[in-house]
């Protein structure tokens, strides 16, 4: 008999939707040919994001990726950096 799947942890599920929240917000101008989202709530996603990342980290050894986090914050950064060069 096989062991079943595994069913993965609140905090992961959070996190994919957390993506998927953002993939839906940066997609949809592209294909309606609208405005694009506030870069404020695309680095505040970004952002709880981390925290979640953060906290799946403190539960699982194997998730303690400081390359990933840096990432992230620099992507964070540069959406902020983008967004208050903008006029207006």
């Amino acid at each position: 008999m096989t062991n079943p799947r595994p069913t993965p942890d609140p905090l992961t599920i959070v996190s994919f939707a957390l993506l998927g929240v953002l993939a839906v917000l940066l997609v949809i101008p592209l294909v309606t040919g609208g405005p694009p989202p506030s870069p404020y709530l695309i680095a505040g996603l970004l952002l709880v994001r981390l925290g979640v990342q953060f906290l799946r980290s403190r539960r699982d050894e194997r998730l303690r990726k400081p390359a990933s986090w840096a990432f992230d914050l620099l992507l964070i950064g540069l959406i902020f950096y983008v967004a208050g060069n903008q006029p207006g």
